[in-house]
């Protein structure tokens, strides 16, 4: 990834991070405290790695010391594996890791052909619907209820099979919300709605980020160009059973 490409991202989760902190330019993590994280839930520890630095944020003093304790010789690399935290420290729930990808205009591969995609704003009926055959965890996990961007979909008749968004973050960000029917997946639908809506944030001078847990989206991600740099693991601790 390049340098440019790669200070931006940091730039955006350490703003994220609402704490003084910065990823360490030589490498390895840090530990700040921050109550108002958006790294993570409420009373969560966030860990975000990009490339060879981590950013970890603990909501109070008493996590700090564990994590301090628990990392201090862990490689960074390691931070997002579920089953090293748990062995170092009293983890009770995890979420994640979800990998963190971001793209330049220079490595962008649109896609081309396939069904005509249209365009509807931000909270049309038709993506409410899309939502509903989805499930509510396939959309919750999508965001696509969150974009405020245009949304780009593909239809079936009247109904929309597939929408693809983003919604804007700090840092001049667009954070990618793609979501797709059951019935339609593995037919290309998403790399044509998602390299609209790439198209769309490029064009507004915006990075754009995919975040993803699942194989499938990842690898519509790398169709599109994006570069995979780590990602993000939340945990909770049970404090009763580490302090």
């Amino acid at each position: 990834m390049s340098d440019g490409l790669l200070t931006r991202a940091r730039s955006l989760w350490e703003q994220l991070a609402e704490a003084p902190v910065s990823f360490p330019p030589g490498g390895g993590a840090v530990i700040a405290v921050s109550a108002e994280s958006r790294l993570c839930p409420a009373a969560w520890a966030g860990i975000v790695r990009l490339d060879d630095a981590a950013v970890i944020t603990v909501p109070d003093e008493a996590q700090a010391l564990l994590f301090r304790r628990a990392v201090v010789d862990t490689p960074v690399e390691s931070l997002m594996r579920p089953s090293t935290l748990r062995a170092l420290l009293p983890v009770v729930e995890v979420l994640g890791p979800a990998a963190l990808a971001y793209l330049s205009k220079d490595d962008f591969r649109p896609e081309s052909g396939g069904a005509a995609v249209g365009c509807v704003p931000p909270g049309h009926e038709g993506l409410r619907a899309l939502a509903g055959l989805a499930g509510p965890e396939d959309a919750a996990e999508s965001g696509i209820d969150e974009v405020d961007s245009p949304v780009f979909v593909v239809r079936d008749g009247p109904e929309a099979v597939a929408a693809a968004g983003y919604r804007r973050w700090p840092a001049s960000t667009a954070h990618l919300c793609v979501l797709t029917a059951p019935q339609r997946r593995g037919h290309g639908l998403a790399r044509q709605v998602a390299s609209g809506a790439v198209a769309h944030a490029l064009d507004a001078g915006l990075l754009p980020q995919w975040r993803a847990r699942p194989e499938a989206s990842r690898r519509v991600a790398a169709a599109l160009g994006f570069r995979e740099i780590s990602g993000q693991l939340s945990v909770r601790l049970g404090l009763d059973q580490g302090v």
